[in-house]
Order: C-alpha cells, then structure tokens, then sequence
C-alpha cells in the first residue's frame, strides 16, 4: 500500500514538471544557506582560531588601550615603558617576560614605496625562540634572524610577493626601510597568522635605531610559572598597573588578556555570526514551506474530481491524506537534498577561491555528515508540515460534490 502512495506522489510530481522545480527552489535556497556558510562558519571559527593557536596557556599578553585597528600595541597613544616592565616583573608567578614593538613604516623596494608592519626580535636567544614558536615560524627560503645578525631582516611570505612591490622579493634582496637599507636573510613559509605573512621582522636593535625607538614598548608578553594561575596573575598584574597609574577600576588604560580571554571573544562573535546564518536560513525554508502549501493547495483543486473517483472506488479518508502528505514529504527531501548538494559544492568553492586569493590553505570546508544529514530530515519534515493543512482538506472532500468538479 505504502508503495502505491508513493508511485502515486511521484507521478504527480512528474506530472507538474517546471511547477514542481519553481516551489522546490525556495527550499533548495534555504538548505543551500544552511549547509554552506555552516560549513564555511565551521572553516572560518577554525581559520581565527588557529590565529591564537601558537599562544600557550603559560601566557598574559600586556598593552595599552588601542585607539584603532591594528595589531597589538601598534594603535595606542601612550606606549607601555620601563616602569610598567618592572611592575610586571615584580609580580608574583611571573616566570619572564617579553617585551615587543610592532610598527608600521615605510618600505622601499623595486622603486615601489609601502607601507608595511614591521616587528622587532627580541636580542636575547630564549626570548627569540618564544616569539618564533608563538607565530609558528617556518622558514621557506634562506634562514631565520638570529640575535647578533645587523641590519638583516626576515619577510612573511606575503611581502615577498611580486603584487606588494611589483617585483618578486629573493633572499639577498636588499630593501630600504625608513631610509636605511636591510638585507632579506629569510622569508617564512605562509602561516596560519594572517599578520606575520604581511609583516617585516628584524632585530630588536636595529628597530630601536632605524625608527629612533626609546625606552618603550608596543605589548609585553608575560609567561607564569604555573598555567592553573594565570588568572590570579592576571588579576594581581591589574590590580598594580591600575594603583600605579592611580586608574579606577573599569576605567584602565590598559588591558590583561589571557589566551581563553582572546579566543572567548571570538567565539562569542563566531556564535552570532552562526545565530545570523540559521536565521537566515530559516527564512528562506518559511518561504519555501509556504511555497509547497501553495502548491498543494493547487493540486488538491486541481485533482478534486479524482479524489472523488478514488474514494468512490473505496479509497478511506487516510489514504487520500496519506497520499497528499507522502507528495509533500517528497517536495521537502527532494529540496533538502539538491539544496544540500548545492551548499556543499558552493562552500567548497568559495573555500578554494579564498586560499587561492590569500595563497595559504587557511580556510578549509569540511564535509559534515551530521549536518546534511540534519539538514535534510529537518527539510522533509518542513515538506510535510507544510502539506498538512491542504492533505487533510483533501481527505474531507464529499465524493459526490467531488465527483461534480
């Protein structure tokens, strides 16, 4: 019996041809949005993730307020200095510290002048080796700076590109950086950190001398002794800047962050970017629900004279609705998955897309069984739902007066 309704559905869905496409496309849209920025809010929460993925849970990242967007301690008035250094120092559960300037300036190659982030390495060796694992150096080309190298320098693998100084950067490559020159002695291979494959980096003291760099510092990086404390750390860090700079509290020129601070931030941020995605997506499935009620509504008046013909010959009132909601049951799985289909092909190609403009395989779309599976049983029950209303009208109609039609 089963097997006749659905033979029964499909045929009138053949039957309508283009119909059956035109109320079918709201659900492909719907689903479509669903499935592929799902997919790719999946690859992008990654993507910034990974942006903090070099940060261990050992580390307190110390700046003043910014005043605009830029990396860390490059868009602030009042620069960190030796006393804040100390302060921090003095601090109980502190291990070390690591003090850093990030700085834009201008860059002048190939006769091509820019404006391009440049970053110090700390002198001492330790602290060097803190700072390369914390931006994932891997060196493409050449090698990495070392503490007693002057005036060399060492390029994320953007700068290096032919499109930033319309002439591709070699190791050897000599470059003029606020007007002294600097030698390329390395250049990175692409890193998850869009900020250090666009960034300069070059010993400690030669920023201090190139770009007349005081007693002052952009951020100050703070590791503990144990990770368990860090909060307590953090605190007590605030509570001795906020007495020194005599700062009421809520009212600091300064910020503490921790590594679960930073990536609670963004995964608040990636929640309503997702809350803004199902939204959006459910619009478009309304639309699309309304769309086979509509249908159904027209193929109800259209076949009235043969669900009178169907009763007459002894067809009860649940088969008629049986039929007429197996109808609009297959409207909705056959949008979830076409629409599924769409939103994966069109999630993988933006994804490709944006590595291939960006150069490194940094947003990454995954396949999630879970969802397209979800996405399509959630579909055929919208279908169904959505049919509801026009089978049970169906099933009622008088044989007689249908009969009539």
């Amino acid at each position: 019996m089963i097997k006749n309704y659905f033979s029964l559905a499909m045929s009138d869905l053949r039957h309508r041809g283009l119909r059956s496409w035109l109320t079918l496309l709201g659900i492909f849209i719907g689903i479509a949005a669903v499935v592929s920025l799902i997919t790719l809010g999946s690859g992008l929460e990654r993507a910034i993730t990974g942006q903090f993925g070099g940060l261990s849970l050992d580390v307190l990242t110390i700046q003043n307020k910014q005043t605009g967007f830029a990396p860390p301690g490059s868009a602030v008035v009042e620069k960190l200095n030796n006393n804040d250094l100390k302060i921090i120092e003095e601090v109980s559960g502190v291990r070390n510290t690591i003090t850093r300037l990030i700085r834009v300036t201008s860059v002048e190659y190939n006769k091509v002048s820019r404006f391009v982030y440049v970053g110090d390495l700390p002198q001492d060796e330790e602290d060097a080796d803190v700072v390369y694992d914390v931006i994932d150096a891997r060196i493409g080309e050449g090698r990495l700076l070392r503490n007693d190298d002057k005036s060399k320098i060492m390029l994320g693998s953007e700068i290096a590109k032919e499109n930033i100084f319309e002439k591709k950067i070699r190791v050897g490559s000599k470059l003029r950086i606020n007007g002294r020159n600097f030698e390329v002695i390395g250049i990175l291979e692409p890193a998850s950190t869009f900020a250090v494959n666009g960034a300069i980096l070059m010993p400690n003291r030669d920023m201090k001398e190139t770009l007349g760099i005081g007693d002052e510092y952009d951020l100050i990086v703070a590791k503990v002794h144990e990770e368990d404390n860090i909060e307590k750390v953090a605190s007590e860090i605030e509570k001795k800047m906020r007495k020194d700079r005599n700062e009421k509290f809520g009212e600091e020129s300064f910020s503490v962050e921790t590594p679960l601070q930073a990536l609670e931030s963004v995964s608040t941020i990636l929640d309503i970017v997702n809350i803004i995605v199902v939204g959006i997506g459910a619009i478009s499935l309304f639309v699309g629900g309304i769309g086979i009620a509509n249908t159904m509504f027209t193929s109800v008046l259209e076949r009235t004279k043969d669900i009178g013909v169907m009763k007459a010959v002894g067809a009860k009132n649940k088969d008629i609705m049986m039929i007429f909601l197996i109808e609009a049951g297959l409207f909705g799985l056959i949008g979830g998955v076409v629409g599924a289909v769409i939103g994966i092909g069109a999630a993988l190609g933006v994804s490709a897309m944006a590595n291939r403009a960006l150069g490194v395989e940094l947003l990454a779309a995954e396949i999630s069984y879970p969802l397209l599976i979800g996405a399509v049983v959630f579909s055929f029950f919208i279908g169904v739902l959505s049919g509801i209303t026009p089978a049970r009208r169906a099933s009622r109609l008088n044989v007689v007066e249908a009969l009539r039609k």
